[in-house]
């Protein structure tokens, strides 16, 4: 039975050699062939990989592919990031956009597939929609009656290079001279993340900077359980597997959230003199609000996945732009997450205000006047039907675990603002599909741990 093919958040993703398969991306790659071609968006193709198993065959499949379609594809010439790629896209010549085989965080039997638009960032809604329809109609051969095309290996490390060297301040890194570990995870940042900072001239201490397609036994996830090697003192950075994401450690050795990091990195922006918007998501945190509303600083929310948040980039100044998950970027660089260079991003801002992360957390928390509590809880259920029927009976329900619920927020999902019988806020829970795993997702935000058990109590009685 063939595999039904759709794109989540970022692309499609399946388990190799099951859904994963040479065959369906000989679909996907005749698709997005023929979608450029109909737009006429350029001559060159770009396609890239990360460390997973065969990611790089797969990648030489596609290429000749798009070779025989006409195109001069430009593939490259080892493992590479995401944002890597992403930013090539953007300054290479003729570019109808790029091609990038990554399962990101997944576990190691997974692999991805997705198109990236000539703009840096992730394709919109409209876009792979498009690609999806164009995948019923790619029997037969090429349908390109033009000169026959060309596959070129390419390193496009070293125009990135330049282009982060303009945005971060190695000069402020290098003289502070902080003391950290780059954990490589065994992921595409190495290589890249690891030279970015050899070159500019500031030490390091390294674990993992080599490429398994097996991730040591772990996860490609740059998240406390699987950044094991910490010390006091230090901080702790890695990225995830195609290093799109990012993840750090402070010095006492405790994981830092992206909310908190990208309120610590919003007002340290702000006060460099960055202007524009904050751009989120909706699981977001609450204390990213306050620290925009109290700076001034206008916000947009937005669906979860980094696609949104892309649209919203090139429509607005941005001064950041952000996902609870560990992505985010700049108005001044790709509409597209980049993990590499958020770790240097925060690296800098250490350095800058010569305080450690756990000073500038506690600071952050101050300048908001409160400390809030996140957790998720993953419910696998693949039908459709039920996670329809497990939200919908959320929905109908006049209060949760004995909160009242104020207000509701459907741009994704369904978001229940709560609150205490004297009015106050009690937090929200947020209820949601994954968009890359059979998964319906409840995201719990308090700022209070007996609330968040009690919620997660109620949660586990009616689902």
């Amino acid at each position: 039975m063939a595999t039904e093919i759709k794109f989540g958040t970022d692309g499609f993703r399946g388990i190799i050699a099951d859904d994963f398969t040479y065959e369906n991306v000989r679909k996907i790659t005749f698709a997005i062939s023929k979608y450029i071609l109909r737009h006429s968006l350029g001559k060159t193709v770009l396609v890239g990989y990360d460390p997973r198993f065969c990611a790089d065959k797969f990648a030489e499949f596609s290429s000749e592919i798009l070779k025989d379609f006409g195109f001069k594809v430009l593939l490259s010439s080892r493992v590479v990031p995401t944002p890597v790629l992403a930013y090539a896209a953007t300054v290479e010549a003729g570019c109808a956009g790029a091609i990038m085989f990554t399962a990101s965080h997944n576990p190691k039997e997974y692999l991805g597939i997705k198109y990236i638009p000539s703009y840096g960032g992730p394709a919109t809604k409209e876009m792979t929609d498009e690609i999806v329809s164009l995948i019923d109609n790619c029997d037969g051969g090429p349908d390109f009656s033009g000169h026959s095309g060309e596959v070129i290996l390419k390193d496009f490390s070293e125009e990135y290079y330049n282009h982060i060297e303009k945005l971060i301040d190695f000069d402020v890194i290098k003289k502070a001279a902080p003391k950290f570990i780059y954990d490589g995870l065994y992921s595409a940042s190495t290589g890249y993340f690891d030279t970015l900072l050899k070159r500019n001239g500031i030490s390091f201490e390294s674990f993992n900077l080599y490429h398994d397609p097996n991730f040591g036994g772990g996860l490609p996830e740059p998240k406390a359980k699987f950044m094991k090697h910490t010390k006091e003192g230090y901080l702790t950075f890695a990225n995830d597997g195609d290093a799109d994401r990012y993840g750090v450690i402070d010095e006492k050795g405790k994981y830092v959230s992206p909310n908190v990091i990208m309120a610590i990195l919003l007002q340290y922006l702000h006060n460099k003199g960055c202007k524009g918007k904050m751009i989120k998501t909706v699981g977001v945190s609450e204390i990213v609000d306050i620290v925009s509303n109290n700076l001034n600083i206008g916000t947009i929310t937005t669906p979860v996945g980094f696609k949104w948040l892309s649209e919203k980039m090139r429509e607005n100044d941005t001064i950041l732009a952000g996902e609870d998950s560990g992505g985010l970027s700049i108005g001044s660089h790709i509409p597209e997450k980049d993990g590499i260079f958020a770790n240097l991003l925060i690296l800098e801002a250490v350095c800058a205000l010569n305080k450690p992360l756990y000073v500038l957390e506690d600071e952050i928390i101050q300048f908001a006047g409160q400390k809030f509590f996140q957790d998720r809880v993953d419910i696998r259920l693949k039908l459709n039907e039920e996670k329809k029927a497990i939200t919908e009976k959320f929905s109908k329900m006049p209060e949760i675990a004995g909160f009242n619920i104020s207000d509701t927020l459907k741009i994704d999902g369904v978001k229940f603002f709560l609150k205490k019988e004297n009015g106050d806020s009690a937090g929200w829970i947020l209820i949601r599909e994954s968009g890359t795993e059979p998964l319906l997702r409840f995201y719990i935000e308090t700022s209070d741990m007996k609330n968040m058990e009690l919620i997660k109590g109620f949660i586990a009685k009616n689902i």
